[in-house]
């Protein structure tokens, strides 16, 4: 298994740990400012990208706006915690050469449109794009006063942690 994809599936861990600790009603808070989404809205987004991505038809072309929304994973920590399963067993089955070229359809703002890709690209830009999830549910957990043991959870690893001087 390659770097990408093994970097992939241990960021997605992360959403296991923090399914375990949290309760259906924490998971579909919608009462954090200014935005107002909940925990479980940013996990389906990011499950619904991977599901995407896994999803590639067999003219080499991934559909980002092809995603599923399913709601009831934005309310419940099982059904949540089942979408990941899938994700990673999925995951953990795809067997691809990251220098493969795909076509990825998406939409930037002004309409769909196809860009080229490499299967490594799509996978390194799902890897940040979850990342970056997860430090705004770092930040709707912050504001529930709710704590994950983990310090590293939504900080890219290429990013400058300060020093806290808490004296």
């Amino acid at each position: 298994m390659n770097v990408i994809i093994q970097s992939n599936l241990k960021t997605l861990q992360k959403t296991r740990a923090l399914l375990s600790i949290l309760t259906n009603e924490e998971l579909s808070n919608t009462t954090v400012a200014p935005y107002y989404s909940s925990i479980g809205s940013h996990i389906r987004h990011v499950l619904d990208f991977y599901e995407c991505v896994l999803n590639i038809d067999c003219d080499k072309r991934i559909d980002l706006t092809a995603r599923k929304r399913n709601n009831d994973v934005e309310t419940n920590c099982e059904i949540a915690l089942q979408y990941l399963n899938v994700i990673i067993d999925r995951l953990n089955g795809f067997d691809c050469d990251i220098e493969e070229k795909v076509i990825v359809i998406d939409d930037l703002g002004l309409g769909k449109t196809e860009i080229q890709y490499t299967l490594g690209a799509i996978f390194a830009q799902a890897n940040s794009h979850a990342i970056h999830h997860y430090a705004i549910i770092n930040y709707i957990l912050d504001r529930l006063g709710i704590v994950l043991q983990d310090e590293d959870f939504g900080y890219n690893p290429t990013t400058p942690r300060p020093e806290i001087n808490l004296n």
